[in-house]
């Protein structure tokens, strides 16, 4: 039995704070205590109540002056990527080839997947990200990299193969009967294991041909509880690319649709070009866009629109979609959410950027009753920030004494230096350098 105790101010959402930002969704201690033991919280309070009944054998961690927060949840992000990150001057489909599809076909070789797990993991943590929804390679052996080293370090993850038969290069092309047995085994190997959950993973719908297409409906209807990750109306030319191959499809999205892949613990990213049709219809299925805002501006795809996704019920979460995007960083990728919104004409509260970040990818991930919030119960994956991480911080953040000012200038002005420490279910699994 392990016990441990951490004092902070604590910061974190109680429930949907809405666009604008209800304070009352969000709870503030200034200098609080969250008890862990075995890996889940089982108190959190004012130190002043909590300090005196915790037993000689309780380890106080004093942290005053940080922010415990929840863990940060990526639920859109490509672990291949890496070298592809701040690669210049294409759009999508070209950057795939000139970029992406060149630095995935090294995930043949297991070494060089081990490798590349281990660096990509290293950056999550630092970064504060306790979960994501991760894109592998069309190699299995990049999957099992993967979980191996997620599950060494007791993350909660969610992982894939991608699936493509079709409109790839040679080496990173899979067949409709290696695909299929290559997904299963995989299904068979990790989901629920430890930690660890697996994504049937279509690419995009272009790089899957139809009889591919009906195979993923199958594993989807075998295998229920997994979940399902993919792209959709992401850029003008690959929506015209879809039409083309599928022209008997009413739209990008119902592509997805026909093949029985928009179900609940469904999540696509960027989803900018849907229409209100398209935006119905993923509420009724109960699936979910993941908004990724670095890459839809680094690639020049466009500008997602929150406001009305929400008003059609979409719940909405947050990707850092690296190598598109063009940071690990949470904090910066909701910086760079709240810049999209203002283009648009929406404020960007920063009530709701905490939520987007933590208990809003939860729920998005169905996994809300686990994650996302610092409440007696769940599991103990959280962050410790540190509002005077760099002199420019300290100054902003002494400032005001709002809490969600502090934030706010957090994911406009911060990086991976705001990280303290990382913990994944209540053990230090990143702790900044000094």
């Amino acid at each position: 039995m392990t016990v441990a105790a951490i004092r902070s101010s604590l910061l974190h959402c109680l429930r949907d704070p809405g666009l604008s930002g209800d304070p009352s969704a969000i709870e503030h201690l200034p200098d609080a205590v969250t008890v862990v033991r075995d890996g889940l919280i089982e108190r959190v309070g004012p130190s002043v109540a909590l300090l005196p009944q915790l037993g000689a054998d309780v380890r106080v961690e004093d942290h005053r002056g940080k922010i415990l927060v929840p863990g940060f949840i990526d639920t859109h992000v490509h672990y291949p990527q890496v070298d592809v990150i701040a690669s210049y001057g294409t759009q999508l489909l070209d950057w795939l080839h000139q970029y992406t599809f060149p630095a995935e076909t090294k995930f043949a070789d297991h070494a060089h997947a081990d490798m590349m797990a281990k660096f990509f993991l290293d950056r999550l943590l630092e970064n504060g990200t306790t979960t994501a929804s991760v894109f592998c390679t069309v190699h299995p052996q990049s999957v099992d990299a993967f979980f191996t080293e997620s599950e060494a370090r007791g993350l909660r993850m969610i992982a894939g193969k991608c699936l493509m038969d079709q409109n790839a290069p040679d080496g990173l092309r899979d067949t409709v009967e290696t695909g299929y047995a290559d997904t299963k085994a995989l299904i068979e190997r990790w989901h629920g294991h430890a930690r660890s959950a697996y994504a049937i993973t279509p690419r995009f719908a272009p790089t899957s041909s139809l009889a591919q297409m009906d195979t993923m409906r199958a594993l989807s209807r075998e295998h229920p509880t997994t979940y399902i990750q993919s792209h959709v109306a992401e850029n003008r030319a690959e929506i015209a690319w879809v039409a083309e191959l599928f022209p008997m499809h009413r739209s990008y999205l119902d592509v997805y649709d026909h093949y029985g892949l928009l179900r609940d613990k469904s999540i696509y990213a960027h989803c900018i070009y849907l229409d209100n049709a398209d935006r119905a219809r993923m509420t009724a299925a109960g699936a979910t866009p993941s908004f990724c805002p670095t890459s839809n501006l680094f690639i020049g795809s466009g500008l997602y629109d929150l406001k009305q996704a929400l008003a059609a019920g979409n719940v909405v979460s947050v990707g850092t979609d690296v190598g598109g995007g063009t940071s690990y960083s949470m904090l910066r990728t909701l910086g760079e959410a709240y810049k999209v919104q203002q283009l648009l004409g929406t404020a960007l509260s920063p009530a709701y950027a905490l939520y987007l970040a933590t208990l809003g990818g939860a729920k998005a991930l169905s996994l809300d009753d686990r994650l996302g919030s610092i409440t007696p119960g769940k599991e103990a994956d959280f962050v410790l920030l540190d509002p005077a991480a760099t002199p420019l911080l300290a100054r902003r953040t002494s400032l005001r004494d709002d809490p969600l000012d502090v934030f706010f200038a957090l994911m406009t002005l911060a990086d991976d230096r705001a990280i303290a420490a990382t913990f994944s279910g209540g053990k230090c699994v990143h702790q900044r350098a000094g």
